[in-house]
């Protein structure tokens, strides 16, 4: 082919531009410099006084994990992804034929800032961005979790056994380092139970498909106005739901209901949303071995209309990111679960711009 009919690479860009770059309207959307000071802090740069090679940019890294979050991928996969990818490129800041981050760089980097507790603080900061843009966590909040699948474990009895005591993988595999490296002991099995309950005639349930499923549990409050998520928690995929309800409460909602579902209820929530003045909306549970009186049916499914709009959330997490953690242990498990509530706070974002400037 000739080169005279060759795009130039600002061209092909320019194309890339004009049928609606999605990464180019994040970077419109969000000011990514903002987040600049933290990322530089948790990450430890030196002032390169002492020499050697300067590090890769800290906002363009960030941006990295982010992408990464938002397609679920290694990160092999992704050193690739950024050679092959000229829209990617350019979100990123890297130009083409220059130094890229290899897999060890983008997993060095992600390490740092959960080693540094950045990442939360990026959540913090990004919500406190969107209070100076006048989203306000309005209407009360909505609290659900979900369960995040990661690699099924093949452990013998006693090592499981040992799992479950709480020892770490050095103490459970003190002669083979390279296996304790790949086995994670913060992973649980549960039991996740499909579908609505329902029941027969005479008030008994109906028997209901139960999955087993190994992994972590996702915790998250979102506000009703906004729909963006406020508060986040990362736990076994064993832990109960309810007992998180504590930690995931945004003190910063306008108003005080509180929507869950029934795994919420309990004596002790309710008197701990009363003690801080809060309203629950959690539903009611059928009285056991009796049918459901119909006010209660009819206030449950009042509450559902609402609480839905937090199943939106993991939909679009799971359907559009393929949440699944390939990480080992807690702590990385939370990083990337941060990233993927970060990475759909940005998207919620744009969605209200676009309907503001759309009227």
């Amino acid at each position: 082919m000739h080169p005279s009919s060759l795009f130039s690479l600002s061209d092909h860009l320019g194309l890339l531009s004009k049928d609606g770059d999605p990464l180019e309207v994040l970077d419109g959307t969000v000011d990514f410099e903002r987040f600049r000071d933290l990322l530089v802090d948790g990450l430890g740069y030196s002032n390169g006084a002492k020499g050697g090679r300067p590090p890769f940019d800290p906002v363009s890294m960030f941006k990295v994990l982010l992408v990464q979050a938002q397609h679920n991928l290694s990160d092999a996969r992704m050193e690739f992804m950024i050679r092959d990818r000229l829209s990617w490129m350019r979100f990123f800041g890297f130009d083409l034929g220059a130094s890229m981050p290899d897999e060890n760089t983008i997993r060095h980097y992600r390490n740092r800032l959960t080693q540094s507790g950045t990442l939360e603080r990026l959540m913090e900061a990004f919500d406190r961005q969107l209070r100076e843009q006048g989203y306000l966590a309005m209407g009360g909040q909505i609290v659900d979790a979900t369960l995040v699948p990661a690699p099924k474990q093949r452990n013998t009895e006693e090592e499981k056994a040992a799992v479950k005591d709480g020892k770490s993988a050095n103490e459970i595999w003190p002669d083979k380092p390279p296996k304790a490296h790949q086995k994670d002991v913060d992973a649980r099995w549960t039991l996740k139970i499909g579908g609505k309950v329902r029941h027969r005639p005479d008030g008994t349930p109906l028997p209901q498909i139960a999955t087993p499923v190994f992994g972590y549990k996702s915790h998250i409050s979102i506000d009703r106005r906004y729909g963006f998520i406020r508060r986040a928690k990362v736990t076994s995929a064993a832990q109960s739901d309810g007992r998180q309800l504590p930690d995931v409460i945004d003190t910063n909602n306008t108003a005080a209901d509180v929507w869950a579902d029934t795994a919420y209820r309990s004596k002790k929530n309710e008197r701990w949303l009363a003690r801080n003045m809060l309203k629950s909306c959690i539903h009611h549970r059928k009285p056991k071995g009796k049918t459901m009186p119909e006010r209660t049916a009819r206030a449950n499914a009042a509450k559902s209309a609402v609480r839905a709009r937090v199943e939106h959330v993991f939909a679009h997490q799971k359907g559009r990111y393929g949440l699944f953690i390939r990480t080992i242990g807690l702590a990385r498990a939370e990083a990337k679960l941060t990233l993927a509530n970060l990475a759909y706070n940005f998207d919620r974002l744009i969605f209200h711009e676009r309907r503001a400037a759309t009227g």
